[in-house]
């Protein structure tokens, strides 16, 4: 499973990637918003630090305005990946940049037939959001079960399932045991990940031991 960071603080990026686990980043218009830099500088910078795709998203919502933002982002990296709307508009635009060797990802698929039709249109990646699912009492993991069904009945689909929308660690092993290509985790997340509360009583119990061995290993 890849790992992708859902934000467009740079800082953290940099950070976070020094841990060598970090395979891609995701980013919409209210992260960028949130960081308070310009939108090309944000892409320009997180594509210097990161060599895996890049979620960059179009703001237009008619095709050809889809389009022409699409190709204006690719040609900011090789690693760009354009995010466009699960819409009509946005799934000609995904058929239209798949065509021109673009690699798109098709976002806010709430639903196994949206997963399906943006993959016959060539999504490199469908982003099922599946935290805004449970906040409307459905399992976000149930549509993560769904479409890994269809897509692997079917040779010709070749669409990542990349899990959005992701509230906790258990969304993310949930969609690691169904099978889903790759996860976008908020940094808060991600940083929760390693702990575990034996863990830490494990290390202290150890680290006190070998202090009384008055020992050193350097």
């Amino acid at each position: 499973m890849d790992f992708f960071l859902d934000t467009a603080e740079v800082d953290v990026i940099k950070d976070l990637n020094e841990t060598g686990l970090i395979d891609g980043i995701t980013t919409n218009p209210s992260l960028v918003a949130k960081s308070g830099e310009d939108f090309f500088s944000v892409l320009e910078k997180i594509t210097s630090i990161i060599k895996g795709p890049v979620s960059a998203e179009v703001t237009a919502t008619e095709t050809e305005g889809m389009i022409n933002e699409g190709l204006k982002l690719s040609a900011i990296s090789q690693n760009i990946v354009v995010k466009l709307p699960l819409t009509l508009d946005g799934l000609k635009a995904c058929s239209a940049l798949t065509q021109k060797k673009i690699n798109t990802n098709v976002t806010l698929c709430f639903s196994s037939n949206q997963a399906l039709i943006a993959a016959k249109a060539g999504a490199t990646y469908i982003s099922p959001f599946i935290g805004r699912l449970d906040d409307i009492g459905e399992n976000g993991l149930d549509l993560i079960r769904d479409i890994k069904s269809i897509y692997s009945n079917y040779n010709n689909l070749n669409t990542k399932i990349l899990v959005a929308s992701v509230r906790s660690m258990e969304h993310v092993a949930k969609s690691a045991i169904i099978g889903a290509d790759t996860v976008t985790i908020p940094p808060k997340v991600f940083l929760e990940m390693y702990e575990h509360e034996l863990t830490k009583k494990g290390l202290d119990a150890f680290l006190k031991d070998w202090a009384e061995t008055k020992q050193s290993i350097l």
